[in-house]
């Protein structure tokens, strides 16, 4: 599948696409790679990205998936948070001529953000952008999701706010689009003199210290999944609202 449709993109005439479940991108690892060496425009679309998978078990629930497309040079992977996330990620698969796009999406049915409350979903054309914040001071804590996990760093955001922690959400649907920004925005978005930093996505931690640094911490997953309904995985996991607020009240307890 993948390499018909860089075949497709290297004669031209149209914007070739895939569709399979993230997990099977193991599958599809050298045409992509081919089609990201080459800079060719095939938009590569993921879905069933994490444990959210469910009852399919840890066969079909992708682990190292996400860290393994992030590592390809000049591969664009995009994990958008909700509906009006998706519309923007499409939007700039697009527009990138230069190489492939993957588009991860996730199972379960996600809440459409309130963007009366929350940043407009344009943010996402920077890579990371600032979600939402309990007040307009420099916060005390910054808290980085991507896809499905954004719902829990809002929940988290909330209960931290409600204890009196000054608290950031930023939205990271794409790390490579965030590292093509200038330093100033980069810095606006993940100020370097705000250490206290938590990162939750449903795959492997490691790379996430990268932005939270050695000092932050990472809710995410060791090992491999296993077959359950989905909000059971998330408990046993360990992935939570409550999990990444405890991080996050750690950290600031340090800082204090």
């Amino acid at each position: 599948m993948g390499a018909i449709a860089g075949g497709m993109a290297l004669h031209g005439g149209v914007i070739p696409y895939t569709a399979t479940f993230l997990a099977f991108s193991d599958y599809m690892r050298p045409p992509m790679r081919l089609a990201a060496l080459m800079g060719i425009q095939v938009i590569y679309v993921f879905t069933h990205d994490s444990i959210g998978v469910g009852e399919d078990g840890p066969t079909h629930q992708p682990i190292e998936h996400l860290m393994n497309m992030r590592a390809i040079p000049n591969m664009t992977v995009i994990r958008p948070a909700d509906a009006t996330e998706s519309v923007e990620a499409w939007r700039l698969a697009l527009l990138n001529t230069t190489g492939p796009t993957a588009l991860v999406f996730t199972r379960q049915k996600m809440p459409v953000i309130d963007r009366t409350v929350c940043a407009p979903a344009a943010g996402v054309r920077r890579g990371a952008y600032r979600l939402w914040q309990s007040g307009e001071d420099e916060p005390e804590l910054i808290l980085i999701g991507t896809g499905s996990e954004i719902d829990l760093a809002l929940g988290a955001g909330q209960i931290l706010a409600d204890e009196g922690i000054a608290v950031r959400v930023v939205s990271m649907p794409s790390w490579e689009l965030f590292e093509q920004q200038d330093r100033a925005y980069r810095e606006e978005v993940l100020p370097s003199s705000v250490r206290a930093r938590v990162s939750v996505e449903a795959g492997i931690r490691i790379g996430w210290e990268r932005y939270v640094g050695l000092d932050g911490a990472s809710v995410g997953m060791d090992g491999f999944g296993a077959s359950a309904p989905q909000a059971e995985l998330y408990q046993h996991f360990n992935i939570t609202a409550e999990a990444v607020a405890e991080q996050g009240r750690a950290l600031v307890r340090t800082e204090r």
